[in-house]
C-alpha cells in the first residue's frame, strides 16, 4: 500500500508546512475553497485495460482463461463517459456518487482452442465477443481533519459491478451456440481514506484510495480503487480537473450451474468539468 503512505505523509507535511499560514486565512472559511454543498461532474475517462476471465459449468467444464487482449485482440485503451455527484451534508460529512461505463467488443481469429460454458471455440476460427461494463459507486465520508486548507478523512461504500460477457462464431457453425454469453451484478462493498489540500485560492488536488475483500452470497471477490485529481477553479461554480483513476477487481461467481472467474482492472487519465452550487451553512 505504497500509495496510502505516501498520502499520509504528504498530508502530514502539507498540515506542518502550512500551520502558521492558516492562521492567516480568513476565519469565516472553515473549508477547503473546493467544498462546496452539490458538486455534478461530468467527462472522459481513458482507461487502459487488462481482462481475463475464465466460465465453465459446475463440476464438468472448467473453461478457458482467456486473456482479452491477447487471446480476442482487445485495444488497451479507449475513451468512456464518466460521472459523478457530491453532496456534503454537513462541513466533515458527505455523499458521493459515480459512473463508469466500458463497452469492449472484437472480432478475431482464435490462435488457440477456447473453452466457454459448453461451447469450444477452434483454433483459427473468427469469433465476435464482448465484454461490457458498468460500475456505480456510493459512498459516504468523514472528514476526522477538516481545516481551512485541507481535509482528510476516512470512507465507506461500494462498487455496484454489473458486467456481461459473450461469445459468437462469424459464419454457419451449428456445434457451437450462436448467443453464448454470461452475466452478472455483484455488490462490492470498500473501506478507504481520502483527502484534498488547496495549494491556492485556486489549484488543489483530491485524492480517494479504497480496498476491501470478502464473500457475499455467490459473489467472492476485491476491490481496489483510486481516484487522483489536481483542480483548477475556472470561475465560480466551474472548475476543471485533470486525473488518474483506477478499478482493479477480483471475482468469482457462482451462478445456477455457471462458475465465472473475472480479473480485470482499468487505469488511465481522466478530464472533467464540475459545477457546483448550494449555500455552505456551516461557513461562519
Amino acid at each position: 500500500m505504497n500509495v496510502l503512505r505516501c498520502f499520509l505523509l504528504l498530508v502530514f507535511y502539507s498540515v506542518s508546512s502550512y500551520a502558521q499560514t492558516d492562521s492567516v486565512i480568513s476565519k469565516q472559511k472553515s473549508t477547503p475553497w473546493f467544498v462546496e454543498r452539490f458538486r455534478i461532474s461530468a467527462g472522459f475517462f481513458v482507461p487502459v485495460t487488462s481482462t481475463q476471465v475464465r466460465v465453465g459449468l459446475q463440476g464438468s467444464v472448467e473453461g478457458t482463461e482467456i486473456d482479452f487482449n491477447k487471446d480476442l485482440g482487445y485495444n488497451k485503451g479507449q475513451v468512456t463517459f464518466a460521472a459523478g455527484l457530491q453532496w456534503r451534508i454537513s462541513r466533515r460529512s458527505r455523499l458521493g456518487f459515480n459512473y463508469y461505463n466500458i463497452p469492449r467488443n472484437s472480432t478475431h481469429t482464435l490462435q488457440k482452442d477456447i473453452v466457454f460454458k459448453d461451447s469450444t471455440y477452434p483454433v483459427n476460427s473468427t469469433v465476435k465477443s464482448f465484454f461490457n461494463t458498468a460500475i456505480y459507486q456510493i459512498s459516504y465520508g468523514y472528514a476526522i481533519l477538516s481545516k481551512p486548507r485541507y481535509e482528510l478523512g476516512v470512507m465507506i461504500g461500494t462498487h455496484l459491478v454489473g458486467g456481461k460477457v459473450g461469445f459468437s462464431l462469424t459464419g454457419n457453425n451449428v456445434a457451437v451456440n450462436k448467443n453464448n454469453d454470461f452475466g452478472f451484478t455483484a455488490p462490492l462493498p470498500d473501506l478507504g481514506i481520502w483527502g484534498g489540500y488547496a495549494f491556492s485560492n485556486r489549484f488543489a488536488f483530491n485524492l480517494d484510495v479504497d480496498y476491501l475483500a470478502m464473500t457475499i452470497g455467490d459473489y467472492t471477490g476485491s476491490i481496489f480503487a483510486y481516484n487522483l485529481l489536481f483542480i483548477y477553479k475556472v470561475a465560480d461554480h466551474f472548475d476543471l480537473s485533470l486525473g488518474f483513476s483506477g478499478l482493479n477487481c477480483k471475482l468469482d461467481v457462482t451462478k445456477k450451474d455457471v462458475t465465472g472467474n473475472f480479473k480485470w482492472g482499468y487505469n488511465g487519465p481522466a478530464l472533467a468539468i464540475s459545477y457546483w452550487f448550494g449555500q455552505k451553512s456551516w461557513t461562519h
